[in-house]
């Protein structure tokens, strides 16, 4: 950690002490307030689970949607093998839900973990920084189940239209899952680029230096998430990953860390 992210958590603890000059955290206070963090979250995920296991029919209809609308008319129904493979799956749903709704929290948690490393200043952006990380984060889910997922199912069954379909709801629920989940993590790519600036890991020089190579791997990801062979998918992928690329240059600009 940099001098900058060692420090403690507010200047108010230590009055007449410059911020800079305040107690460090060591490794092992780290990995405390990780571990507090870790159990908030935890106990959060658990509460939204609850709360979203009531709503797990539904919620599995709405992310089976996209396949439904692509499956021949009268073979619309998804099959299981196993009995109870359908209580299993509702399980899950209520957890991936449970990860969207209690989001705001998550991020909560984070900021509560990065904040020692900023200066007393730059604490004021707690709620704007929960607001856009959690607000990425549901627009990334929701791209992925608008944009990559119906694109995905109508290439995989027209695919497949040759041989009898037999698609189980546990598989299709992991496949929806994690593009969805995927989706929403790489949106968060401003996030992460805010990190690494405010730990002195990049800078926006670097990062327009090295933009190239960052238009590039988009585009390679965006042909690994869409599993459509043309073009027009790939790159419906790969320009919304390059403008949040560019956005997160934009937040190294405001957030790098300082060395003057």
């Amino acid at each position: 950690m940099t001098e900058n992210a060692d420090t403690h958590s507010t200047a108010d603890e230590v009055p007449g002490v410059p911020e800079t000059e305040l107690p460090k955290m060591s490794f092992l206070d780290h990995l405390e307030e990780l571990r507090k963090r870790l159990i908030v979250v935890a106990i959060a995920i658990g509460v939204g689970f609850v709360a979203c296991f009531k709503y797990a029919p539904q919620i599995y209809a709405w992310v089976q949607a996209p396949l439904t609308k692509v499956l021949p008319k009268g073979d619309q129904k998804l099959a299981y093998t196993h009995l109870t493979e359908p209580f299993m799956v509702y399980m899950k749903v209520a957890f991936f839900a449970a990860i969207f709704l209690v989001s705001p929290i998550v991020m909560w948690q984070v900021w509560r973990f990065i904040s020692p490393g900023l200066y007393k200043r730059e604490r004021r952006y707690a709620a704007p920084f929960i607001i856009v990380a959690t607000l990425f984060f549901l627009l990334g889910g929701f791209f992925g189940y608008k944009v990559i997922l119906p694109s995905a199912c109508q290439f995989f069954v027209e695919t497949g239209q040759k041989f009898k379909q037999m698609i189980k709801i546990d598989e299709y629920f992991s496949f929806a899952s994690t593009i969805m989940l995927a989706s929403g993590a790489i949106f968060e790519t401003p996030i992460l680029i805010f990190f690494l600036a405010r730990l002195g890991i990049v800078t926006p020089a670097f990062l327009l230096k090295k933009s190239k190579w960052a238009i590039v791997l988009s585009f390679i990801i965006a042909a690994f998430l869409t599993p459509t062979p043309d073009m027009v998918n790939q790159t419906l992928l790969a320009l919304p990953m390059i403008a949040l690329y560019f956005l997160g240059v934009g937040v190294a600009y405001l957030f790098a860390k300082r060395y003057d």
